[in-house]
Protein backbone atom coordinates (compact mmCIF):
# COMPACT_ATOMS: atom_id res chain seq x y z
CA UNK A 1 0.00 0.00 0.00
CA UNK A 2 2.81 2.18 0.94
CA UNK A 3 4.74 1.93 -2.57
CA UNK A 4 1.44 2.93 -4.08
CA UNK A 5 1.63 6.34 -2.91
CA UNK A 6 5.22 6.56 -3.24
CA UNK A 7 4.91 5.97 -6.99
CA UNK A 8 2.26 8.43 -6.84
CA UNK A 9 4.24 11.48 -5.00
CA UNK A 10 7.16 10.37 -7.49
CA UNK A 11 4.75 10.62 -10.87
CA UNK A 12 3.53 14.02 -9.49
CA UNK A 13 6.54 15.20 -8.78
CA UNK A 14 8.15 14.60 -11.89
CA UNK A 15 4.85 16.32 -13.78
CA UNK A 16 5.34 19.39 -12.24
CA UNK A 17 9.12 19.79 -12.72
CA UNK A 18 8.53 19.20 -16.48
CA UNK A 19 5.75 21.84 -16.62
CA UNK A 20 7.58 24.03 -14.88
CA UNK A 21 10.38 23.22 -17.13
CA UNK A 22 8.28 23.92 -20.14
CA UNK A 23 7.02 27.15 -18.77
CA UNK A 24 10.41 28.46 -18.07
CA UNK A 25 11.52 27.57 -21.37
CA UNK A 26 8.56 29.31 -23.07
CA UNK A 27 9.49 32.46 -21.44
CA UNK A 28 12.80 32.09 -22.13
CA UNK A 29 12.55 31.50 -25.85
CA UNK A 30 10.32 34.21 -26.11
CA UNK A 31 12.22 36.86 -23.95
CA UNK A 32 14.16 39.84 -25.26
CA UNK A 33 14.43 41.09 -22.01
CA UNK A 34 17.75 39.77 -21.51
CA UNK A 35 18.97 42.32 -23.79
CA UNK A 36 17.21 45.06 -22.51
CA UNK A 37 18.67 44.63 -18.77
CA UNK A 38 21.32 47.54 -19.45
CA UNK A 39 19.22 50.08 -20.32
CA UNK A 40 17.37 50.89 -23.45
CA UNK A 41 16.34 53.77 -25.96
CA UNK A 42 13.39 54.32 -28.61
CA UNK A 43 13.41 54.68 -31.95
CA UNK A 44 10.85 54.39 -34.37
CA UNK A 45 9.84 53.36 -38.03
CA UNK A 46 7.19 54.03 -39.90
CA UNK A 47 5.76 50.86 -42.90
CA UNK A 48 3.12 50.60 -45.42
CA UNK A 49 2.46 46.95 -43.81
CA UNK A 50 3.96 44.93 -41.13
CA UNK A 51 2.48 41.70 -41.91
CA UNK A 52 1.92 39.50 -38.67
CA UNK A 53 4.22 41.67 -36.74
CA UNK A 54 4.13 41.67 -33.16
CA UNK A 55 5.03 43.70 -30.11
CA UNK A 56 7.98 42.19 -28.09
CA UNK A 57 9.18 40.84 -31.87
CA UNK A 58 13.06 40.70 -31.80
CA UNK A 59 15.07 43.67 -33.19
CA UNK A 60 17.61 42.05 -35.20
CA UNK A 61 21.25 43.79 -36.69
CA UNK A 62 23.27 41.04 -38.73
CA UNK A 63 21.31 37.95 -36.85
CA UNK A 64 22.21 39.34 -33.20
CA UNK A 65 19.31 40.55 -31.20
CA UNK A 66 19.77 44.28 -30.14
CA UNK A 67 16.06 44.45 -29.11
CA UNK A 68 12.19 44.47 -29.13
CA UNK A 69 9.42 45.77 -30.79
CA UNK A 70 7.64 48.09 -27.29
CA UNK A 71 4.59 49.01 -29.69
CA UNK A 72 2.68 49.02 -32.36
CA UNK A 73 0.14 51.90 -33.50
CA UNK A 74 -1.93 53.17 -36.93
CA UNK A 75 -1.24 56.70 -38.08
CA UNK A 76 -4.48 58.03 -37.96
CA UNK A 77 -3.21 60.76 -41.06
CA UNK A 78 -0.84 58.61 -43.30
CA UNK A 79 -2.56 55.16 -42.82
CA UNK A 80 0.81 53.48 -41.83
CA UNK A 81 1.99 51.37 -38.77
CA UNK A 82 4.21 53.17 -36.26
CA UNK A 83 6.65 50.61 -34.81
CA UNK A 84 8.60 51.58 -31.84
CA UNK A 85 11.48 49.83 -30.59
CA UNK A 86 13.30 49.67 -28.01
CA UNK A 87 17.25 48.99 -28.23
CA UNK A 88 19.48 48.22 -25.92
CA UNK A 89 21.97 50.81 -24.46
CA UNK A 90 25.11 48.50 -25.74
CA UNK A 91 24.12 49.10 -29.06
CA UNK A 92 24.23 53.06 -29.07
CA UNK A 93 26.46 53.85 -32.13
CA UNK A 94 23.84 52.77 -34.90
CA UNK A 95 24.26 55.38 -37.66
CA UNK A 96 21.13 57.76 -37.95
CA UNK A 97 20.39 56.62 -41.58
CA UNK A 98 20.12 52.75 -40.65
CA UNK A 99 17.50 51.01 -42.50
CA UNK A 100 14.67 48.48 -41.07
CA UNK A 101 12.98 45.74 -43.12
CA UNK A 102 10.28 43.33 -41.27
CA UNK A 103 11.60 40.01 -42.05
CA UNK A 104 10.09 36.29 -41.67
CA UNK A 105 12.37 33.57 -39.83
CA UNK A 106 11.74 29.70 -39.09
CA UNK A 107 8.90 27.18 -40.73
CA UNK A 108 6.31 29.25 -38.38
CA UNK A 109 6.36 32.49 -39.78
CA UNK A 110 7.70 34.27 -36.83
CA UNK A 111 8.17 38.23 -38.10
CA UNK A 112 11.17 40.18 -36.36
CA UNK A 113 12.63 43.44 -37.41
CA UNK A 114 16.05 43.72 -38.94
CA UNK A 115 17.86 46.76 -38.48
CA UNK A 116 20.52 47.38 -41.60
CA UNK A 117 23.31 50.05 -40.34
CA UNK A 118 23.97 52.80 -43.06
CA UNK A 119 27.10 54.79 -43.17
CA UNK A 120 26.29 58.02 -41.32
CA UNK A 121 28.85 59.13 -39.10
CA UNK A 122 25.99 60.62 -36.47
CA UNK A 123 24.36 57.98 -34.18
CA UNK A 124 20.69 57.27 -33.57
CA UNK A 125 19.02 58.84 -30.02
CA UNK A 126 16.13 58.56 -27.96
CA UNK A 127 13.29 59.40 -29.90
CA UNK A 128 14.73 59.66 -33.07
CA UNK A 129 12.88 57.80 -36.63
CA UNK A 130 14.09 55.75 -39.15
CA UNK A 131 13.21 56.89 -42.63
CA UNK A 132 14.45 54.01 -44.71
CA UNK A 133 12.25 51.06 -44.33
CA UNK A 134 10.94 48.36 -46.27
CA UNK A 135 7.24 46.79 -45.35
CA UNK A 136 6.72 42.68 -44.44
CA UNK A 137 6.55 40.27 -47.79
CA UNK A 138 3.16 39.11 -47.75
CA UNK A 139 2.58 35.77 -49.09
CA UNK A 140 -0.54 35.68 -49.90
CA UNK A 141 0.03 38.89 -52.35
CA UNK A 142 2.58 37.51 -54.05
CA UNK A 143 0.76 34.21 -55.19
CA UNK A 144 -2.09 36.40 -56.19
CA UNK A 145 0.60 38.72 -58.14
CA UNK A 146 1.79 35.67 -59.54
CA UNK A 147 -1.51 33.76 -60.61
CA UNK A 148 -3.24 36.75 -62.61
CA UNK A 149 -0.09 38.03 -64.32
CA UNK A 150 -0.22 34.36 -65.43
CA UNK A 151 -3.70 34.94 -66.62
CA UNK A 152 -3.12 37.86 -67.86
CA UNK A 153 -0.29 36.45 -70.31
CA UNK A 154 -2.31 33.22 -71.30
CA UNK A 155 -4.76 36.04 -72.27
CA UNK A 156 -2.56 38.25 -74.53
CA UNK A 157 -1.40 35.34 -75.97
Amino acid sequence: MRTSHTVEFTSGLFMALGLAALVFLAFQSTDAGGVLREGSYRISARFGNIGDLKPRAPVSVGGVTVGSVESIELDGDSFEAVVTMKISTRYDALPDDTSASIFTKGVLGDQYVSLEPGGSPDVLADGDSLFITQSALVLENLISKYLFDSEEEEDSE
